[in-house]
């Protein structure tokens, strides 16, 4: 009888020491962009406290945390009475822990618990593996490197620029043609309060987000499944469809999110960070 030949899990890989040469540039590329930029680098563990992951990334995120099993017999104790415990609780008894499905929130819990011993505005970079148990595919792993870089602990829009030209310095850097894309978070809860569904921001901007990927028709579909109505939805539509330049394009949503107090904050801030750029490349003409 033959052995049966060693396998990695699903949605996992094997990288050899030329790919592992050519990931250490990249990732040492990203490094000093980040350093000459005045960013330090923190290191979090690879598992946190599941009741730190929960309910961050909305109802699909919570299904593709990794949770890891608490050692003993737990699975025991909650048996007899396994028909009267929902998910999460009996998630919450048998697991005390999961792998982080990203870095954003193991920063947060950082931060919080060493609020002390950091001195603000705190810089950070991160660049460490997170988990997800999505179904695996071309370009989707199970296992991933993600490459953080924040700014806690000011308001200043200096901040999102500084942020904007580090991407490209790494982008230029590694001889990659790219295009940024930035949004905000107050125009993303503008939307969701003028179509009537203020409570829903998470699951409005996870559908918003694939909108590239499904089109238009399945963005809508999934708010459909997530239990948003038609009149909600369609109210989507100038958003989704919105034409021409930066500034086009915000002009346009000023008009839709007019009622909208946070969301014309929103729409100021990017319009201020626009034109932060248009000033620095004027400057560089000179």
């Amino acid at each position: 009888m033959t052995a049966q030949k060693p396998s990695v899990p699903k949605g996992t890989r094997d990288f050899s020491p030329i790919e592992m040469v050519k990931r250490n540039f990249i990732f040492d590329t990203i490094k000093d962009v980040f350093k000459r930029y005045g960013f330090l680098p923190i290191e979090t563990p690879s598992m946190e406290n599941l009741s730190t992951l929960l309910g961050k990334y909305g109802d699909e995120g919570d299904k593709l945390l990794f949770k890891i099993l608490n050692s003993g017999n737990y699975l025991d104790k909650v048996n007899n009475n396994i028909s009267e415990i929902d998910v999460n609780k009996l998630a919450l008894q048998i697991c005390e822990k999961g792998l982080r499905y990203d870095l954003t929130v193991p920063f947060a819990r950082y931060v919080v618990q060493h609020l002390n011993e950091i001195t603000f505005p705190f810089k950070r970079y991160q660049i460490q593996p997170v988990w997800r148990a999505d179904r695996p595919q071309k370009g989707r792993y199970r296992e991933f490197y993600q490459c953080d870089v924040d700014v806690i602990g000011s308001n200043s829009l200096l901040n999102e620029v500084e942020l904007i030209q580090i991407i490209d310095q790494v982008f230029q850097n590694l001889n990659v043609n790219a295009v940024i894309k930035i949004n905000n978070r107050k125009i993303l809860a503008g939307i969701a309060e003028i179509i009537g569904e203020p409570n829903r921001i998470i699951d409005i901007t996870v559908a918003i987000d694939k909108f590239e990927k499904i089109g238009k028709k399945g963005v809508y579909d999934e708010l459909t499944a997530k239990g948003l109505n038609s009149i909600s939805i369609s109210l989507l539509d100038p958003i989704l469809e919105l034409k021409g330049n930066n500034f086009e394009k915000l002009s346009s949503l000023k008009k839709i999110l007019r009622n909208s107090e946070i969301g014309l904050k929103g729409i100021d801030d990017v319009e201020t960070v626009l034109n932060y750029f248009n000033t620095l490349w004027w400057w560089s003409l000179r």
